[in-house]
């Protein structure tokens, strides 16, 4: 019997090559390596990273998919502006839908949700949401406990369909929540989201429903608002946005 060696797949190495600069250029858009409304040059891009074009527009193609650049007709492609109407458009999305999840997730979560809901606000207020070594925009570790914080608000609903929800909303306002912490520094998102848990955890769920449209709205507002850091001005997000 005759065996044959495999030989490595071409195109698998082309999708490791997208799948490590869709990495690189993901992590440098959220960190403010591109300007709102910058332009994502291909071309550009492919010298940087040494690939191919099909490469890089194949990662482009996905860094689009996150929300985290537009596909412009005859224009290429390029970092969303502040101004873009998606921004608006997630934020009524998500205080239409989060506030109702809330209140089923206040009625429904048992011992274990409130736990975890405690111990996800804990962590939160304890993680510094700034580090300048990182960039000038809020830490990944922040990010990952504001997520978690307002997932584990929601988990108690118990509607994995609605979660999923939850998920896709937030990956698509990422990048708007960054520059929005960016533009309002002063913001006291600490006392936001310790009412958020004070009000889940009476089960007083208009009250924990108000706060939340409340907070998202902020977030919204930051970016059509005049609301910015003057130059020189200490432009640390100190808490957080929604």
């Amino acid at each position: 019997m005759t065996q044959t060696t495999a030989v490595p797949s071409t195109s698998s190495g082309k999708q490791m090559l997208s799948e490590q600069v869709y990495a690189r250029l993901r992590d440098a858009i959220m960190h403010g390596a591109y300007a709102p409304g910058e332009a994502l040059k291909p071309q550009d891009l492919a010298k940087k990273h040494g690939v191919s074009l099909a490469v890089v527009r194949e990662a482009l193609v996905r860094v689009v998919g996150d929300g985290l650049a537009d596909r412009l007709p005859n224009r290429g492609f390029a970092v969303p502006a502040f101004s873009d109407q998606r921004w608006q458009e997630i934020a009524e999305a998500r205080r239409t839908i989060e506030p109702v999840v809330l209140r089923m997730s206040v009625e429904r979560g048992d011992l274990d949700w409130e736990a975890r809901v405690r111990a996800a606000h804990h962590r939160l207020a304890r993680t510094p949401p700034y580090t300048p070594e990182e960039s000038k925009y809020y830490s990944d570790a922040w990010a990952e406990a504001h997520r978690v914080f307002h997932r584990t608000l929601l988990e108690g609903c118990g509607n994995p369909v609605l979660l999923e929800t939850f998920d896709r909303m937030w990956i698509a306002s990422e990048l708007a929540r960054r520059w929005s912490a960016h533009r309002a520094p002063d913001r006291d998102g600490i006392d936001e989201h310790r009412r958020l848990e004070e009000a889940a955890l009476a089960r007083d769920a208009d009250t924990a429903a108000a706060v939340l449209v409340k907070h998202l709205t902020r977030t919204a507002t930051n970016l059509t608002g005049s609301a910015h850091p003057e130059p020189g001005h200490d432009t640390t997000p100190h808490t957080g946005p929604a």
